[in-house]
Parts: C-alpha cells; structure tokens; sequence
C-alpha cells in the first residue's frame, strides 16, 4: 500500500496551489506565504533526495526539479513551483503502485501453498495454520491434497505431480526416505512427511525470493537511463545559462530549466522493467532480473531439450510388441489385468487404454508391488509379471527384446512361464510446445531440438515441433558445447530444459530457462524458471520483454525530443514558466503512465 503520508502531502500540495491561484489568504501583497511554505513542505523529499545526490555527485531528476522549483519561488511563480512539485510527488506514489502490482504477482504465487496443514503432534492429530508448522512435524497430506513443506516421505506410499517445483514431466512416485516438496500435489495414497525447510524456506518460498530479488535488481537499460538523465540535467542546466546569456530574461531561463526534465526516462524505464517482471511472474515465469529481460527481448536462438521440456507429461501406449502366437488383445487385456489395482501413472494408461478398446479386464485375485521393479498378480488363476526386462528375468522368464527406442519406457508382461509381449509407453509431445515452437519462429527466432534420445527418435519429434535443426545422442557435456558455440558466434541464445542434467547448457547460454523450478540445480543454473511444463510461458515472457523494450524506447526517444523542442521555444520566449511547466507535466506524465502498460492486469477474485 501507498504510505498515508505521501498521499496526504500530495493532496496538501494540491490545496495549495488552488489556495494560490484563487488567493485564498495572501497578506503580503508580493510574496506568496501559502506558496513558499506549501513548496518546502510539501517538496521535502524532493529536496533531501536532491542534496543527497549531490553528496553522491550524482546528477538526477530531483536536482533538476529542485533548482526549477526554487528558481521559480526566486521570480514569484509560486504556483508553478507548486505545480511541479505536485507532479514530481505523483509520480513517485505511480512508482510505489507499480512495485505494488509486482508485490501481487508474489501474492498470486503463494496461492499455490496451503494455508492450513494436518500435523500428528504429541499423539494427536491437528489441523494447523501453516505459519504454526515446525521443523521436525509429522505433516499428513491426503490423496488430492498439496504438501505444504519441504521434507521427507516418513510413511505411505503415492504418486505426486511436482512439474510445477522440479519440471518432471510425469507424476513421481513417493516412498520412504523420497523427498517431497512444498507447492506440489499429492495424487493417488496418503503420505507422512517430516517437515525440514518451512515457509520462505522451502522449494516454493525460494521462488517467490527471486522474484522479489529481480524486482529489486537493475537492468542495463535501468543504468543507461540513469546516464541519460544525468546527461540531460547537465544539457537543460547548460542551456538555461546560454539562454541567460543571450536574453538576459530570467523568466525565459527558468522556463528553460521547468520544461526540461528527465522523469520520463529516470521513473519510466525502471517502472517498465518492474512492471514486466510482475507480469511474467503472474504468468508463470520467474525472469531473475531485468538484464535478463532484455536478453530475451533480443533473442536470436532458443535452444530446447526434449525429454521432460517438450513432451506432454501424461504417458500413452505408443506400440503393442506381442510375442509370437499372442495378439495385442491378449497382451493388453492381462496387463491391464494386473495393473488393475495399481496407482502408477503407466499402469493407469494401460487399464485406460484396454478399457477404451473394450476388453475384458479381470479383477486380480492377488497382487504384490515391487518400487522400482514391477506388479506380480493373479488373476484367473494365473500368475502374471508386470514391470522392466530385470524384473521378468529375476522371476525366472526370459523376455524377447523390442525394437528399440530412448524415447520411451518399456513395460514387460508374462504370464505363467511365458513372455507375452512389450508394451512401449512414451511420452507425447504436447500441442503447446507444437505452438510455442511456431511461435517463436514467427518471432524470427532461430529453434533447435537437443536429445540424449536416438537419431530416428530425434528427428519424429523435430519434423513434429517444427524445430529448424536438430541434434540426437548427446550427453550433457555435449548440449553445453553446442549452446557455447552458438554464444561464441554472438548469438544471443536461451536455453530450455529441466534445470538438472542440463546445468551446464543453461549457464552457458545467454538465458538459462528451467522447466518446473525449486530444485538446487534449476535455482543455481537457470536465469529465467517457468512454473510448470507450458513452454507457451516462455514465449509469454518472450513477448513481455519484446513489449517492454519497445515502450522504453519509445520513452527514450519521446523524452529527448520533448525536452529538445520545449527548450527551444522556452529559450525564445514563447513558452512562460507555467506553460513550461504544464509541458512537463503532461509530457512526462504521458511516459510515466506509458511505462505502466507493462502492469499486469488485476486478477478477478470470486466472492
């Protein structure tokens, strides 16, 4: 919220100036007692910012203001010095409303941790307030439920969709002694958590610090601006003494130094940047600081890592490998059989998929889960494996091997002492990567696709995205030196992967960008952390900072140019000081609220 206090000493300054333009109470017929305490009292921050940077041999907005402001107390143009005073305080409330706005952004963020948690404390079960949670708590987290800390799994057994922490592109199964994060959502059993990072502390607290870090963090565009202000402090003083100079006209000087003025680019640049950085945060994009920004407002190449960044995240039947004298009914139908029972996202697609074709599925008489290995059910009196070639093979069946593919994950089945058949279950590619992907090349931005995965798998998925090059069978090592080269070149590259096996590309690259945020690699490697697996977030941001950098220039250039023909008509004398500084206010008011398009729009709230 605005401090009560500057809203008061705007509106202060406001009465003033009507009390001075209608001469409500003047007992001195030439001097302006209402206007000359209105303007040190009301222009004190103004003031005390300006000595300041004095100290600092800092040339800024507020000095400039200051000499025009007592310059116009000097001649008797109280009003105006009122006028601009008023103006000068306005923008500095514009700029608390723009950090506001960002401020919501964090707010929409932590929507997404419980405000309440089940805690078994001192042999009881209780429900708590989350801010009354304490390292070292049994946390209780439901079927359906968010977890509400960082910790480790004690007790249950579940799966859990984390792609909004770690960027994993399929629910993770939890057990004991597996870590749990804060933020993510609990699917299918009910699990026990000991509680170790609370609050800002945890995966998701540390999201919301960056984002808080870059809305405090300078762009350098932020510093240019600061340089170009200084610049036209000095040419708007420099041409006020020509102008004495030649005119001996000390109306005409001061108007020079009122119309002149450096707000639109000193206040507008960093409320543009701000604003942007609240914005892509409201829309899932976590832009650690405006250099960042601009970096992605000029990109040439976006570089992206398939598995985990590209796909879809919901696992679907992509072949049916029945042995020899089996169908594809047969195999299908007895492991859905098995899997039945099963909370596992790939046993899921399996019963999903049987169930779609109308098999018969029977309900198993027994069944037995291995983490990590696989399912031993019976069902019709028939012993039936379910799970890896290891696992087939510990239990004494010898499977038969399918084509293969790196894509993909394979799942096995027997029954009895015969191997049945493959069931190969991938990872789709997502139409919102498909559209992000033509997006940006409609941007005029360069694509490339990098894979551990096979050549032939490689190319399926690039010829389907779009990309404009692809590049199959790499280790980390590798991705990193491909994306180095490309920055060697003078390319301006951002990287996109799952922030974990793709460190060290994303901090070769220009802009580190990490599907799912929160883990330690993705926090020390990624420049910019998109919440979840949507790469249309990434072009959003894309977008953003494209908008951003346009409305700074426009700041730029609409500053100068103002400034430049308002100087010349002040010095001939065509323009007094009140219309000088009407020309100020409106100019730069009209740069201050054009750098505030870049607000996120207001979230409407139900009830």
């Amino acid at each position: 919220m605005i401090a009560r206090t500057e809203v008061v000493r705007v509106a202060f300054v406001v009465a003033a100036a009507a009390a001075v333009w209608f001469r409500l109470w003047e007992p001195f017929p030439q001097i302006s007692v209402v206007g000359i305490l209105a303007t040190l009292i009301g222009g004190y921050p103004i003031f005390r910012e300006a000595f300041e940077n004095v100290l600092e041999r800092r040339m800024t907005m507020e000095l400039s203001m200051t000499i025009a402001l007592v310059a116009a107390l000097s001649i008797g143009q109280t009003f105006t010095a009122l006028v601009i005073a008023a103006f000068v305080l306005a923008a500095e409330i514009l700029e608390h409303l723009t950090l506001a706005r960002g401020r919501e952004a964090i707010g929409d963020l932590l929507r997404y941790l419980p405000q309440t948690a089940v805690v078994r404390r001192d042999g009881q079960i209780r429900t708590l307030p989350a801010g009354e949670l304490r390292i070292g708590d049994a946390v209780l987290v439901n079927p359906g439920a968010l977890i509400p800390v960082d910790g480790t799994v004690v007790a249950g057994h579940s799966f859990v969709d984390q792609a909004r922490i770690t960027g994993e592109s399929m629910p993770v199964e939890k057990t004991n002694g597996l870590p749990a994060y804060a933020g993510t959502l609990n699917q299918s059993g009910a699990l026990e958590v000991r509680a170790e990072r609370l609050g800002r502390d945890t995966s998701f607290g540390r999201i919301i610090d960056a984002v808080e870090s870059a809305e405090r963090s300078r762009a350098p565009v932020e510093r240019l601006a600061d340089r170009l202000a200084g610049y036209l402090v000095y040419f708007a003083i420099g041409a006020a003494a020509l102008t004495f100079l030649i005119t001996h006209n000390m109306v005409a000087t001061i108007s020079v130094i009122i119309v002149a003025g450096a707000c639109g680019i000193a206040a507008g640049t960093p409320l543009a940047v701000l604003g942007a950085v609240g914005r892509a945060a409201r829309a899932g994009a976590i832009v650690k600081g405006g250099r960042y920004l601009e970096a992605l407002a000029a990109l040439d190449v976006v570089v992206l890592d398939k598995t985990g960044t590209a796909t879809y995240g919901t696992p679907e039947i992509a072949a049916l490998f029945p042995a020899p004298d089996v169908t594809g009914e047969r195999l299908l139908a007895i492991a859905a059989s098995a899997e039945l029972r099963s909370e596992h996202p790939l046993g899921k697609a399996i019963v999903g998929l049987a169930r779609t074709r109308g098999l018969a599925v029977t309900e198993p008489e027994t069944f037995a889960y291995r983490p990590g290995r696989g399912i031993t059910a019976t069902a019709n009196r028939e012993r039936i494996l379910v799970g890896s070639e290891t696992f087939l093979r510990e239990e004494g069946c010898l499977p038969l091997r399918a084509p293969a593919d790196g894509g993909a994950t394979d799942v096995l089945v027997a029954a009895g002492a015969a191997f049945l058949g493959t069931i190969r279950i991938a990872d789709q590619l997502r139409p919102e990567s498909i559209a992000a992907v033509a997006a940006l090349r409609a941007m005029k931005i360069r694509t490339v696709l990098l894979t551990g995965d096979v050549q032939r798998v490689a190319e399926a998925a690039a010829r389907t995205l779009g990309v404009d090059e692809v590049a199959a069978e790499l280790l980390p090592e590798d991705k990193s030196a491909y994306v180095g080269r490309l920055v060697d070149a003078g390319k301006i590259v951002a990287m996109i992967g799952d922030g974990v096996n793709d460190a060290p590309a994303l901090m070769r690259a220009t802009v580190g960008v990490a599907m799912g945020s929160g883990t330690d690699v993705a926090r020390e490697s990624a420049n910019v952390v998109l919440l979840g697996n949507d790469l249309s977030r990434f072009v959003e941001s894309v977008r953003i900072a494209r908008r951003t950098k346009s409305i700074v220039m426009q700041n730029f250039i609409g500053t100068i140019a103002v400034d430049a023909f308002g100087m010349v008509l002040a010095g001939l004398g065509f323009l007094n000081p009140l219309l000088a500084a009407f020309v100020h206010v409106a100019s730069e008011l009209a740069f201050i609220l054009n750098a505030t398009r870049m607000l996120a729009p207001r979230e409407r709230r139900s009830g």
